[in-house]
C-alpha cells in the first residue's frame, strides 16, 4: 500500500512540475531557470509544512508518503537544477549560474524553514 501512495502523489507532482515550469518560464524572457526555481521552492515549502505537521503529530505516515515522497519528490528536481546550472556555466552565463545556486539554496531552505515554522505555529 505504501508504494501506491508514493505513486499516486508522483502522478500529481510530475505533471504539476512540468506545467508549472513551462508556465513560469514562458513569462520570462531570460536564460535564468525561473520555472525550476519556483517548483523547487514551492516543494520545499510544502515539505517543510508537512515535516512540521508530522513532528507535531498532525500528519500521519500515509500522508507523508503521499505528499512528501510522492508529490514533493516528483515536483522538486535537483537534477534539473544541476543540469540548468551546468548549462548556464557552459554557455558563458556564469552570473546566472551563480545566482541560480545562491537563490535556489537560500530560497529552498528558507521555504522549508518557513513551512516548518508555520506548522509549529498552527499545531504547536
Amino acid at each position: 500500500m505504501n508504494w501506491l501512495l508514493v505513486i499516486l502523489g508522483a502522478m500529481v507532482g510530475a505533471p504539476l512540475r512540468y506545467l508549472t515550469d513551462r508556465a513560469v518560464q514562458l513569462r520570462h524572457d531570460t536564460v535564468f531557470p525561473w520555472g525550476t526555481l519556483v517548483v523547487n521552492v514551492s516543494g520545499s515549502l510544502v515539505l517543510g509544512l508537512l515535516t512540521g505537521a508530522a513532528a507535531a503529530g498532525h500528519a500521519p505516515p500515509h500522508l507523508q508518503l503521499l505528499l512528501g515522497m510522492g508529490l514533493c519528490g516528483a515536483l522538486t528536481t535537483y537534477s534539473t537544477f544541476s543540469y540548468e546550472t551546468l548549462r548556464l556555466t557552459e554557455n558563458g552565463a556564469g552570473f546566472f549560474a551563480a545566482a541560480n545556486v545562491i537563490a535556489s539554496v537560500t530560497a529552498g531552505l528558507g521555504a522549508a524553514f518557513t513551512g516548518a515554522a508555520f506548522a509549529r505555529a498552527l499545531w504547536g
